[in-house]
């Protein structure tokens, strides 16, 4: 049929790595279930995968297989070779692989959507005007919810419905359609996932900090003056997990090496330059790494994900400053800081997952 061996065991190992990240059966988390998958490969199958990607053929072969599959002859050319009930029996396996890689793809579609949640959330403190200003992308581009529901829909629509999925370990939840209009239903169900993935990213970077966003929760829902008490809790969360994550000395020499442009970064108070929030802010979100690199002709360094999410971290702060001083215990109020926790949250949670990666990519590099 003219694939070579080194296709044969990638498309192989790709399937069955699908079966394996999908079974729902089976109880051992992802890591473990890594580890046993990747331990059985034989190693002759690791030396063939490893020289074909040393010799640089992997692309080529990749190309010239997809050139052979769209070929007007190709499909009876294998007719032929197979005999015609070979051939019906290979399509029929080929679909259930295809149905395996799409589970595969749909559960990684949707477990992107807390993610869009948390992004859309910690946009709730920007305005319009911030967003143009921070970004060099229209606003609208960046309703990652939406977009989400829609590449869910899509792919539901034109691949899921093409293949055989009842021969998988698909669930009706994996099977049922989010439909783009009714995307603000579930989002609270996302929300609580991105309040237990941000309670747990602080204790990791600071165990006593976790109270903080507890103590904000508690005062809302139990005391006269909660908005006032949630409000400087938080604050001295956002204060002391960027003071505590990065000194001062090692923030500014960070925003030194890294930009050029430090008006809006940096302020001089008594003689002596200070940074502002925001210089703070990019720091921690790029936790110390390299930032990195904007397309040519930016006006900025570093990536339109960093700026908005060190952005909102301020201006949450500047509104937390404004309601630490709310005494009318309105329900305006409370929805405001409601709206600001949530932003918190969701900025907190994806700020400390890349502020990770941008410090172990520079990591990487410098070794």
């Amino acid at each position: 049929m003219q694939i070579g061996k080194a296709e044969i065991i990638a498309a192989d190992l790709l399937v069955s790595l699908c079966i394996v990240l999908t079974d729902s059966d089976d109880p051992r988390p992802w890591l473990d279930r890594l580890d046993g998958f990747f331990s059985q490969i034989p190693d002759e199958d690791v030396e063939v995968l490893v020289q074909c990607v040393a010799d640089g053929r992997a692309e080529a072969l990749l190309k010239d297989v997809e050139r052979r599959l769209k070929g007007p002859g190709y499909k009876a050319f294998v007719s032929r070779l197979l005999g015609a009930a070979e051939y019906r029996a290979m399509l029929v396996a080929a679909k259930a692989d295809g149905a395996v890689l799409a589970l595969g793809v749909r559960r990684a579609i949707r477990a992107a959507m807390p993610f869009a949640v948390a992004w859309s959330d910690a946009l709730g403190v920007m305005s319009k005007a911030q967003l143009r200003a921070a970004t060099r992308f229209d606003s609208e581009a960046l309703n990652a919810v939406q977009i989400v529901v829609q590449v869910d829909a899509f792919f539901g629509e034109k691949v899921l419905a093409a293949l055989p999925m009842q021969a998988t370990s698909a669930t009706k939840d994996d099977l049922a359609t989010w439909e783009p209009q009714k995307a603000p239903q579930f989002m609270q169900k996302f929300r609580a996932l991105i309040s237990e993935g941000t309670a747990k990213k602080v204790e990791r970077a600071n165990s006593p900090l976790v109270k903080k966003i507890k103590g904000a929760r508690h005062a809302l829902q139990f005391s006269e003056d909660g908005i006032s008490q949630a409000a400087n809790s938080l604050t001295e969360l956002i204060d002391r997990i960027m003071r505590e994550a990065f000194s001062h000395e090692q923030s500014l020499a960070w925003v030194q090496a890294n930009y050029k442009d430090l008006s809006r970064l940096t302020h001089v108070r008594d003689g002596v330059l200070k940074l502002t929030k925001l210089g703070e802010a990019l720091c921690f979100v790029h936790g110390g790494g390299s930032p990195v690199q904007a397309p040519a002709g930016a006006d900025q360094t570093g990536s339109f994900v960093h700026d908005v999410l060190a952005r909102v971290i301020v201006n949450a702060r500047n509104k937390l400053q404004e309601l630490k001083h709310a005494d009318a215990g309105t329900e305006e109020e409370r929805e405001q800081l409601l709206r600001v926790l949530a932003a918190i949250e969701g900025a907190l949670m994806l700020g400390l997952s890349l502020g990770r990666v941008s410090a172990d990519q520079s990591d990487s590099e410098a070794a």
